[in-house]
């Protein structure tokens, strides 16, 4: 397997910028004097989207994000597809589903600009509790303590009774402790 396509596949971190083309900004500003609402959603997408310019979110979600209703952002949305800001992909049902939004790479892009020629797919993912009225923290998980190669173990709790053997003076057992 190549350099690049280890790389693909690696997890993405998320960065704090994305790069604009200048004449994606031209347009960009002709979209905000016709549809405001819709250069507004555009702007909130980006600004969510992950390295490869995907962003996965309910419309209602995207309507409570950008202070506007449900209806809004799907007339926004169309508007963006028509004019190829963005695609759209559905993922479940037309009923229930959501949408992944993946912005135009001749408009944004948070990626070295090479890796655009491929098609790897992942996105960001955006929830609401009001999308999830069971709610978003869910029962408490079995959570399994791990450590770093870095941690020390610190004997705590009340745990199983010590071994019936008392230790030998002068070979006490070297438990890990913390140092001043």
């Amino acid at each position: 397997m190549s350099d690049t396509k280890t790389k693909l596949t690696q997890p993405q971190v998320r960065g704090s910028w994305v790069q604009t083309e200048r004449k994606a900004h031209e347009k960009w500003a002709s979209l905000i004097s016709r549809k405001p609402r819709a250069a507004a959603l555009l702007h909130l997408i980006i600004a969510n989207m992950n390295s490869r310019g995907a962003l996965i979110a309910s419309q209602t979600t995207l309507a409570e994000l950008s202070g506007t209703s449900v209806s809004t952002v799907k007339r926004s949305v169309k508007v963006l597809v028509d004019e190829q800001w963005v695609q759209t992909i559905r993922i479940g049902s037309e009923r229930g589903g959501a949408l992944a939004y993946v912005v135009n790479r001749r408009v944004a892009w948070a990626d070295k600009r090479k890796n655009s020629q491929y098609a790897l797919f992942d996105a960001r993912v955006l929830v609401s509790e009001r999308d999830n009225p069971q709610g978003l923290e869910g029962p408490d998980l079995t959570h399994i303590p791990s450590m770093s190669p870095a941690d020390g173990q610190l004997p705590s709790g009340d745990g199983e009774a010590p071994p019936s053997q008392p230790s030998i003076d002068g070979l006490e057992p070297d438990l890990p402790h913390l140092r001043d």
